[in-house]
C-alpha cells in the first residue's frame, strides 16, 4: 500500500490549529526519525555536558609580571648608594 498521495503535514486531531507530521508520508516519517534522533543526541550531549553545552576552559589566574625595582638603593641618610 503506497501512501505517496498523502501530505507531508496534517492537521493537529487536538482540535488546534496547529500541523504535525504525518506518518503515513514517507517524508513525514523521515522527519519524525530526524527530529527523534536530534533530540536524543541533543539530551545526552547536555546531560554530559559536552559539545555545544561544555562548561568554558577554565582560566589561568592573573599573575602579574614580577617587579623590577629600577631606582638605586638608598642609604639609611637618603642619598642613593655610589652618588659622590
Amino acid at each position: 500500500m503506497r501512501h505517496d498521495d498523502e501530505p507531508v503535514f496534517i492537521r493537529s486531531k487536538w482540535g488546534t490549529s496547529r500541523y504535525t507530521y504525518n506518518p503515513r508520508n514517507p517524508i513525514g516519517l523521515a522527519l519524525i526519525v530526524i527530529t527523534l534522533l536530534f533530540a536524543g543526541t541533543m539530551m545526552i550531549l547536555m546531560a554530559n555536558r559536552a559539545g555545544p553545552f561544555a562548561p568554558p576552559p577554565a582560566k589561568e589566574p592573573w599573575n602579574p609580571p614580577a617587579y623590577e625595582h629600577s631606582w638605586q638603593p638608598t642609604t639609611p641618610t637618603g642619598t642613593p648608594q655610589g652618588a659622590p
